[in-house]
């Protein structure tokens, strides 16, 4: 089998990994108020994401569980995929009056972008959301593709002729 390269690696949007990885060194795993304050853009959560090869489609799954539909926005522009919307702090019934201990699932507003291919069209996407996953697929955008290896010159310094300590 031919050695076939993955042309997506590293795809997912680092900016959003950063934000997620900020929001948990400043807020920490464990958040102890119930009253926190709804994240800003900064502080955004970053939900889950999986994107794989099925054939020549690429498929991107993204875990949005307590996301309404009608709260999703999926846009794609100059070759960028974006996936943003809001999850709202609702009460679970039974839950007024508690003190959370822990609260590890956020809301608040997200936003993941995916550098999809150059020749990829908005005709191509099609997105489906089904028990709190989106699942995109974006047809033939993982076929394989020309690429051309770049050749690194090697280059090594010239090495220094060491002095010889004087005897004089």
């Amino acid at each position: 089998m031919p050695d076939r390269r993955n042309p997506f690696e590293g795809v997912t949007d680092f900016v959003s990994e950063l934000y997620r990885m900020r929001s948990l060194g400043i807020h920490g795993a464990l958040e102890t108020s119930a009253d926190n304050p709804e994240r800003t853009h900064a502080s955004a959560w970053v939900p889950s994401t999986d994107i794989l090869a099925r054939g020549d489609d690429l498929v991107i799954r993204i875990e949005l569980a307590g996301v309404d539909p009608a709260d999703v926005d999926l846009r794609f522009s100059h070759g960028v995929l974006t996936v943003s919307g809001t999850r709202h702090a609702g009460e679970v019934p039974g839950d007024e009056g508690a003190e959370f201990l822990v609260r590890e699932r956020y809301h608040g507003e997200f936003r993941r972008a995916i550098t999809l291919p150059e020749s990829v069209t908005s005709e191509q996407i099609e997105a489906a959301f089904e028990d709190g996953l989106v699942t995109i697929t974006v047809q033939g955008a993982a076929a394989d593709r020309d690429d051309t290896r770049i050749e690194v010159a090697h280059r090594t310094r010239p090495t220094r002729a060491r002095r010889k300590p004087s005897t004089d």
